[in-house]
């Protein structure tokens, strides 16, 4: 104990400061920033070389003639017939009037796909109602079918609704997806909190209330996810649209088998049609690159 009105010299903490002084410290483990290291640059520059050279190769398989494509080692630079090549396509194939029909079909699958499969998510994510278990399994069973089976009995139901060769009978088969359904209802479980719904009920919203100001837009990049595979899969279908449609009423994928024609096919003539076929699907991408990226990582950062 010290004496009345003695004074106390606090000796310094075991830290080694003074009361009042200020510490200095390095930054945390948990907020640390990561820096790749030159391995690291280095595999992802080979993986983007690897990724774009075929598109590359595309571009210059399209700018040069058959002649020079067949040459050994064959050039890897751009030529000058690159619109040559393309008014060849546009003169074997009604390449315009496909890439019409292909926009069409795959933005109406797109659009069906993304609203029908959330929809339904949303209700095998957070509704309650009774065989709710039974039917999700046999919407992720039907994923297990082959759907060539199911090829000869819905060309059936087409011939007998008058729909061959129109563009319905490839957009309605496409409008639901098993796999978009198990998706958006995945997405949801982890992204959309009971307690959300719970008091939007509290406030007397209905379920449709609910789907459109809360369900919506927490899905978006989810949505904007599945959006993207349903067209590149619309888009770069085949089998189905070859069946259904005519050469008349033809979509991408089916006039660009008319193309290069002959006993020799013409490669170069080939690779423009590709090209100009590939161009609508990398716009796509880059119009929806940043929700894409955005809700890949929402679904791989939790809490």
């Amino acid at each position: 104990m010290t004496a009345p009105g003695s004074t106390v010299t606090r000796s310094p903490s075991r830290a080694g400061r003074t009361p009042g002084s200020t510490v200095t410290r390095g930054p945390s483990r948990a907020g640390r920033t990561l820096h790749a290291g030159p391995l690291a640059y280095g595999i992802l520059i080979v993986a983007v070389l690897f990724s774009a050279f075929p598109f590359y190769w595309t571009i210059v398989a399209a700018s040069r003639s058959n002649a020079d494509l067949a040459k050994v080692p064959p050039t890897l630079l751009p030529g000058p017939n690159l619109i040559r090549n393309f008014e060849a396509v546009l003169e074997e194939a009604d390449i315009g009037k496909a890439l019409l029909n292909s926009l069409i079909v795959s933005g109406s699958i797109t659009l069906g796909t993304v609203l029908c499969c959330t929809l339904a998510g949303f209700a095998f994510a957070k509704l309650r109602f009774r065989g709710r278990g039974a039917l999700l399994a046999i919407t992720i069973g039907t994923m297990m079918i082959p759907p060539q089976l199911g090829v000869i009995p819905l060309f059936m139901l087409i011939a007998e609704l008058g729909w061959v060769n129109q563009l319905q009978a490839v957009i309605l088969p496409g409008l639901v997806s098993a796999f978009g359904v198990f998706f958006m209802r995945q997405y949801l479980v982890q992204t959309l909190p009971d307690e959300l719904i719970e008091a939007a009920r509290v406030d007397g919203a209905s379920t449709a209330r609910i789907f459109w100001s809360i369900v919506v837009p927490i899905a978006r990049p989810g949505m904007a996810v599945l959006g993207l595979l349903t067209f590149m899969a619309a888009w770069n279908d085949f089998f189905w649209p070859v069946v259904a449609l005519t050469s008349s009423e033809p979509t991408v994928q089916v006039a660009l088998r008319q193309l290069g024609g002959g006993y020799v096919h013409d490669q170069s003539v080939i690779m423009a049609g590709t090209l100009l076929g590939t161009l609508p699907v990398l716009l796509v991408f880059g119009l929806l690159g940043r929700q894409i990226v955005g809700g890949i990582m929402q679904g791989a950062v939790k809490g």
